[in-house]
């Protein structure tokens, strides 16, 4: 991996949830490289041990329900057993769900055999929300117990749909400002721990859990350019693209005065109107 800037981050043991997916084994691989002893988490086992093999020996990959605090509690114990005391982590966890998600932007009444707010699943409403917000309170209360009596350092990861719900995505949005919401509370909370806790709030990645919204046989949806068309840098952005902040909100140095805040990584998508 190259990096944009290299900081020193050993004797940092760092936990990344999540890990299984590209934006978050990219972030442990960043992590590695800079000298910290990463463990992925993920509930998909084979995905995140073939990501850690592939970071090599500074790294394990760890199965873990991130909503089953037992689940955690034991990876705590494994993480722990191969590194010591956990004073980072990555609460990247997270994803959406089609039983959560509307067919149609706005409600247009009398419209048949179209999915609408009225259509959506409770239980995938539940399960979305679970799984972005409800994840990083239970993360966080499981390896954070490592942190309190020396200090360290969480970022957890928000999105875009925080500060201007998406259409379609009710459920999603609506966890991923909860993560927001939280990330301030708990920077509060533990600033007298010497805890800083941050987020990074992407803006448009190409993943493969939006890729069929975005892409049908490899041409742009409608909603693919309306997206760009928002972006005022007119493009998706790389996972290359959000390394430089984590960097930036892992190190102490550089950013050892900044707790409570959420970044926007999106080529200015959040700051344009629209006109």
């Amino acid at each position: 991996m190259v990096l944009p800037f290299k900081i020193d981050l050993s004797g940092t043991v760092a936990v990344v949830t999540g890990a299984g997916g590209v934006l978050m084994s990219d972030f442990a691989a960043a992590l590695a490289a800079c000298g910290a002893k990463v463990a992925l988490l993920d509930i998909n086992e084979a995905a995140v041990k073939a990501a850690a093999e592939k970071i090599g020996k500074n790294a394990i990959g760890v199965k873990a329900d991130c909503l089953n605090k037992q689940d955690l509690l034991a990876a705590k114990k494994t993480v722990n057993d191969a590194f010591g005391a956990v004073n980072f982590l990555i609460n990247g966890a997270g994803g959406n769900s089609p039983k959560a998600t509307t067919d149609n932007e706005l409600m247009t009444p009398d419209l048949v055999g179209v999915k609408d707010f009225f259509a959506l699943d409770e239980a995938g409403f539940k399960f979305v929300f679970d799984l972005n917000l409800v994840t990083a309170f239970l993360v966080t209360q499981v390896f954070a117990a490592d942190m309190v009596g020396s200090g360290g350092n969480i970022i957890n990861i928000s999105s875009m749909s925080a500060f201007k719900p998406l259409t379609k995505i009710p459920a999603y949005s609506a966890a991923k400002a909860g993560v927001s919401n939280l990330t301030e509370w708990m920077a509060v909370h533990f600033a007298p721990c010497n805890i800083r806790v941050n987020g990074i709030a992407p803006g448009f990645f190409v993943t493969s859990q939006n890729r069929e919204l975005l892409y049908k046989d490899g041409v742009p949806t409608a909603r693919t350019e309306k997206i760009l068309s928002h972006t005022p840098q007119r493009k998706f952005g790389e996972v290359s693209d959000l390394i430089g902040t984590l960097l930036w909100l892992a190190s102490g140095e550089a950013s050892g005065f900044v707790t409570g805040v959420v970044v926007p990584v999106d080529g200015g998508f959040h700051a344009y109107a629209g006109v």
